[in-house]
């Protein structure tokens, strides 16, 4: 008997969306230990010389000139991705991505990134016959998204669903799934014992995230932070931007017991755990992992575009503030230090008040219940079985 094959297909352009794809692949395997899953980057998988460069680039860009991102992402925002950027995916990726599919038959493909929707949109349009859902891995809907080739989407809020409609997509191809994440994100480890397991002290605690490329913070605000470590612990995550970690090592300014400055980690979860405030730039997996963990965040410099539409959803739902002042991380930083108490019912608080669309498993139920609906030919539920391939 033949399983049921979905592939998930990534594009390593930030963290998140291949974060996405691997939690949307372990919810499926919870719910129904049987599909046969894979997981791919795109670049790096189907061209590992071409896609880190222009990956690279993008990096560069993002951290040098956001406000060209920004302008870019707003004058495009109501259209597909252009043609110059369509030929030269379809030359780079197109034939590496149909092989890859001939060889693995999925018998459905799931997009977490707007380029790979485009690769699979055009095979689609030339006679693949596989039904391809877009997982909408931000809090807004760009052009980008948006492919006549696309059977499903899946998006993190009615409000993205809305501005959906508005491009003449029909309502019933589009699903408010939310974004999915590990469900080690819904879970609460015991404070005490993750302290001792990450040698952190017992007392008040904030989480300074970068990023997944460790992009950097301005030196004034590193210093105000600093200038706390008497009373208050410092956990800097700085992730794969290995020279910003050593540099920051060596800097007398985080000499301090109280301040540890970290590179990539797998356990963010962990340190969300024993962590107070959660400092970080406003990407989609960042801002859904911390709101289910319900710590407190203060955004920083949203990059103009998708991270502020992030940034205004989880401000208006009351999980974040902008640090746009000195004084908004003053007073997290005093409440801290004087008044704890008041944090910590913040926090008890944002854990009680889930947002429905952003419970663990609701995305993954919501792929199970169209494969239940018969929206993906040749599916059997009694053939499920996952193997999710791990990064």
């Amino acid at each position: 008997m033949r399983y049921t094959r979905v592939l998930l297909f990534s594009e390593g352009f930030g963290t998140g969306h291949t974060q996405a794809a691997y939690a949307l692949a372990e919810g499926i395997q919870r719910m129904s230990p049987g599909i046969q899953c894979r997981v791919i980057e795109l670049g790096n998988f189907l061209n590992p010389t071409v896609g880190p460069l222009i990956l690279s680039a993008y990096r560069k860009t993002v951290s040098t000139r956001p406000r060209l991102v920004g302008m870019l992402y707003r004058s495009q925002y109501k259209k597909s991705l252009n043609r110059l950027t369509r030929l030269a995916l379809h030359r780079i990726f197109y034939a590496q991505a149909q092989r890859v599919i001939e060889e693995l038959q999925p018998d459905l493909i799931i997009c977490t990134h707007p380029f790979p929707n485009a690769v699979v949109s055009r095979l689609k349009r030339q006679g693949l016959e596989v039904p391809l859902y877009t997982l909408i891995t931000d809090y807004d809907a760009h052009g980008t998204w948006v492919n006549p080739e696309v059977d499903e989407y899946l998006v993190s809020t009615p409000h993205v669903k809305k501005m959906l409609m508005l491009r003449d997509i029909l309502p019933e191809y589009i699903h408010v799934t939310g974004i999915p994440v590990h469900p080690k994100f819904w879970e609460r480890g015991d404070r005490k014992a993750l302290q001792a397991e990450l040698q952190l002290k017992n007392m008040p605690t904030v989480l300074i995230m970068g990023g997944g490329w460790g992009l950097v913070f301005n030196k004034e605000l590193l210093s105000k932070l600093a200038s706390r470590a008497g009373d208050i612990q410092l956990v800097f995550c700085m992730g794969q931007n290995e020279k910003l970690v050593a540099s920051m090592r060596e800097d007398p300014i985080f000499q301090h017991p109280n301040i540890h400055v970290l590179g990539y980690r797998e356990d963010i979860h962990k340190l969300m755990d024993v962590s107070d405030l959660l400092i970080t730039k406003p990407g989609g997996m960042t801002c859904t992992e911390g709101a289910a963990k319900g710590i407190p965040m203060l955004f920083y410099e949203p990059i103009p575009g998708q991270e502020e539409v992030n940034s205004h959803f989880f401000v208006s739902e009351g999980y974040a503030e902008i640090l746009d002042s000195a004084s908004v991380i003053d007073k997290w930083l005093n409440l801290l230090s004087d008044r704890y108490d008041q944090v910590t019912k913040h926090r008890n608080d944002a854990g009680r008040r889930r947002i429905r669309h952003l419970e663990p498993d609701h995305c993954a139920g919501q792929v199970m219940g169209l494969l239940n609906e018969g929206r993906i030919p040749g599916y059997q539920e009694e053939t499920i079985k996952i193997l999710a391939d791990q990064p």
